[in-house]
């Protein structure tokens, strides 16, 4: 299994993804080739023997102070066995460097594994926006993450002084 930087090539494949992911409320490709594109984006890209699995990005503008994860795919095939968790925390090391203090994400109020996974690593839910998620009507919890703390606490896991 292997994680890279996402490139403009990578675009059929993570739209293919994000389109079976998220069906009803899909970015589009000019959406997601403008973000593959921007400097103060990073993209990541999963895969393992050959096979496209997952992607997710962060945008964190270099020195700036928060940072937002814009998005987290994994494939069907794939769901359970760690991988989400590899992305984000990837993301979350990627945000770190670009000097952000704090993370903040949204997700959907009716996927309590993405939900379970995020407060896992630190994330608390700070508000709800009702009905954000169309045509789904789907409120969605806004959640932030302490950055400095986390990587400290990953420092620490880690045996490796901060």
């Amino acid at each position: 299994m292997s994680l890279r930087d996402a490139t403009t090539e990578d675009l059929a494949a993570i739209m293919d993804l994000e389109r079976t992911s998220f069906p009803t409320d899909a970015w589009s490709d000019a959406m997601m080739r403008d973000e593959l594109a921007s400097p103060h984006s990073h993209y990541l890209v999963l895969e393992e023997a050959g096979l496209f699995l997952g992607y997710g990005g962060v945008r964190a503008v270099q020195g700036g102070a928060d940072a937002d994860i814009q998005t987290i795919a994994i494939a069907v095939t794939a769901r359970g066995r760690g991988r989400g968790r590899e992305l984000l925390t990837a993301l979350l090391r990627a945000a770190r460097e670009r000097g952000a203090r704090e993370v903040f994400l949204e997700v959907r109020a009716d996927n309590p594994v993405a939900t379970a996974l995020y407060a896992s690593e630190g994330f608390l839910e700070i508000a709800r926006r009702p009905r954000y998620y169309q045509p789904d009507d789907v409120d969605a919890v806004v959640m932030k993450l302490d950055l400095v703390g986390w990587a400290a606490r990953a420092a620490a896991d880690a045996g490796v002084c901060s």
